[in-house]
């Protein structure tokens, strides 16, 4: 029997890293070859892994709440001689579900171990295309010989060998914990360490063991985990360990005094900016700093848009979709992009150059709890109204579920922020990075708003009536898009929202 390593495979997209959400598997529990054993986090999307070999799980390597490097060993697994250890080699009940043909597996290997690179076909896991890149978690990864990985800090008990990243070697695991192997989280090393190492405390530069939970529970309780005996399995911190502490009156807390009576830690919590919320943070910055964002408001009587929207409603053919103002909305953004292409185009700085995109894939921009992602409908400009409400439900969906992948959100041209269902009037929205325009989507309120009637003698007279009113706000980029086209852009938009049958105009 040999114990084989899965590391963390390459999620694509140039990224580099990926937090353990949940384990789906523990020690002890036999694994066949895809069986989905822990959901990742990257900075882009939620995803997924199977594991490529089958065996009984021998150790889960990173513990949960950890951010690990790729290439870094996630889980050690027992293997049978002669037991399938590639995708190839699993039987039919082991096939890839359906959504997840990108999965990680390791490179084919021979009797002697060794990467058979005739075995490994293009566009399968680990083959390589004509242009030299690897097939990897979500479509392909860059050029090998152009992929560079921050070192990695390596220590005794395990030696890191040279193979390709989601590849597997023998790994020694600790004899006197029933074969489980205790590891720090990835920011102190990826190694495994040995139970007979780890001593019962803490001792001076040693980050004490501690599950993520645990270490929670330490900093709002103000106590400092290296101070602490740890009575766990091989000197790991428990919980009970943490509130026996605190309660002793030995914890560190502030001496500053305050003016009302609180419990520790909860004046404040910290939270590590990571993943999606830390790839918004840096997408939002460099756009609001490298566009010239101007802003443009108009309110808009959209009675007639939910009159439209009713009507849809009843429609046979609409009657398993979502139908919602928003959805006439983004029809209008789609014919009126076509008429203003500048507005769907691309200022490429490094190039010195406007793309103009021919085609609209249409953002939509998603508040989920792991923070804002912007899924796109490729192509919505081709697409039938039908078609276009269909779409939106299900990327809208995905996105709640926090399963966006990377390439549903690359290469959009245009984007709606609809802050209107948080009961939000509007406010001034920032292009999404490659992009060069935005719309916002204000509440839809029932108002006062002054009309013209016929008088029924040849004349017209003006009457204050309740009508349905909203508000949209488009931002631009300034370096290519003046106030004239932009106005011209919003004033077409909200023209189709006062009056659906405007758009057979276009």
């Amino acid at each position: 029997m040999a114990v084989k390593e899965f590391r963390l495979p390459d999620p694509g997209e140039g990224l580099t890293e990926a937090e353990i959400v949940t384990w789906k598997v523990k020690v002890g529990d036999t694994v066949k070859v895809n069986d989905i054993v822990v959901e990742i986090e990257t900075a882009k999307s939620l995803v997924e892994l199977p594991v490529p070999f089958a065996g009984e799980v021998k150790a889960l390597l990173v513990n949960e709440g950890d951010t690990v490097e790729v290439g870094t060993p996630i889980i050690a697994v027992e293997t049978e001689p002669g037991a399938p250890t590639s995708v190839d080699d699993a039987p039919d009940e082991g096939a890839v579900e359906p959504g997840m043909e990108g999965s990680p597996a390791p490179k084919l290997t021979d009797a002697d171990g060794e990467v058979d690179e005739e075995a490994i076909e293009e566009g399968k896991i680990g083959g390589t295309t004509s242009t030299g890149r690897t097939a990897v978690l979500v479509g392909y990864g860059v050029k090998q010989t152009e992929a560079k990985r921050r070192p990695r800090k390596a220590t005794a008990d395990v030696a890191q060998p040279d193979g390709d990243i989601g590849g597997e070697h023998e790994v020694r695991l600790n004899p006197t914990r029933g074969g489980q192997s205790k590891r720090p989280p990835a920011a102190e090393g990826t190694a495994a360490m040995s139970a007979e190492a780890a001593p019962p405390r803490a001792t001076s530069g040693d980050r004490p063991l501690a599950k993520p939970p645990v270490r929670k529970l330490a900093k709002d309780l103000g106590v400092d985990l290296a101070e602490v005996t740890g009575t766990g399995d091989g000197g790991v911190v428990t919980r009970s360990d943490v509130e026996g502490y605190a309660q002793s009156g030995s914890a560190h807390t502030s001496s500053a005094p305050s003016r009302a009576s609180r419990e520790p830690g909860e004046r404040e919590t910290r939270e590590p900016i990571k993943g999606v919320r830390k790839m918004m943070a840096q997408a939002m910055t460099g756009s609001a700093f490298s566009a010239p964002h101007v802003t443009e408001w108009i309110t808009v009587d959209v009675t007639a848009t939910m009159e439209f929207v009713e009507k849809l409603k009843k429609d046979k053919a609409f009657r398993d979709v979502k139908v919602t103002p928003m959805l006439v909305l983004a029809k209008a953004m789609c014919l009126a992009a076509k008429k203003y292409p500048l507005i769907n185009s691309e200022w490429d700085e490094d190039a010195q150059e406007i793309v103009v995109k021919h085609y609209v894939n249409l953002g939509i921009a998603a508040a989920t709890p792991r923070g804002l992602v912007v899924p796109n409908v490729k192509d919505a400009d081709s697409l039938s109204m039908l078609e276009l409400a269909e779409a939106i439900g299900e990327l809208t969906s995905t996105a709640r579920e926090g399963r966006t992948q990377p390439a549903d959100m690359s290469d959009g041209t245009i984007t709606i922020t609809n802050v209107g269902v948080f009961g939000v009037d509007l406010g001034t929205p920032i292009i999404n990075p490659g992009e060069s325009a935005i719309m916002a989507f204000g509440a839809v309120r029932r108002m006062p708003w002054v009309v013209e009637r016929a008088d029924g003698a040849g004349g017209s007279v003006e009457e204050i009536v309740p009508r349905w009113v909203s508000q949209l706000a488009l931002s631009f980029d300034h370096r290519h898009i003046d106030g004239e086209l932009g106005s011209r852009f919003l004033a077409d938009v909200a023209s189709i929202l006062e009056d659906p049958a405007r758009a057979m105009l276009f």
